[in-house]
């Protein structure tokens, strides 16, 4: 018995008519991807980034040479706001990783790309984090990775497709 199973053991104790069932298909994934961000992180702040700024580079890499995307196409693929734009590409600014022009007046339309040192960067920082990936899931067969994945591809495209379930 896992932690989950306790919990809806409890519940089936207290409340036996209750179905339990999506609490805990939620509670694993909340677990999970608890876990998974864990280990990414520690990945990334080895590198002295941060999730938010290795998605912006890893966005900007695959995006294709010459690696350059203007702050308002990186919020419509990432789905940030645009102060958390500016914040991630101020730092990633600052550390070399990511050059842009600078104008006050409206800083969403200029290009941001990487630099020499980003795309060194990312490219090795790419390689270990689908390491980490990898690792992640070892104890899982390939059917078994596979069967998951479409399983939340289903989940996935039944709320982003049915505004019903996220209202």
């Amino acid at each position: 018995m896992d932690a989950i199973d306790q919990l809806i053991a409890q519940w089936a104790r207290e409340k036996p008519a209750l179905d339990t069932e999506p609490m805990a298909i939620m509670g694993r994934l909340l677990r999970v991807a608890k876990h998974i961000e864990t280990q990414v992180a520690q990945l990334h702040k080895s590198y002295d980034l941060t999730l938010g700024e290795f998605d912006v580079l890893a966005t900007l890499r695959r995006s294709g040479e010459p690696f350059l995307l203007t702050p308002s196409e990186l919020i419509d693929s990432m789905l940030l706001t645009s102060g958390a734009m500016t914040n991630r590409l101020d730092k990633l600014s600052s550390k070399g990783l990511i050059s842009r022009l600078h104008n006050q007046s409206d800083r969403r339309s200029l290009p941001v790309q990487l630099t020499e040192q980003g795309v060194t960067l990312i490219d090795e920082v790419i390689e270990k984090h689908v390491q980490v990936q990898h690792s992640l899931f070892q104890s899982m067969s390939h059917d078994q990775k596979q069967q998951l994945n479409q399983h939340l591809k289903y989940l996935m495209f039944e709320f982003e497709e049915n505004p019903c379930l996220t209202k």
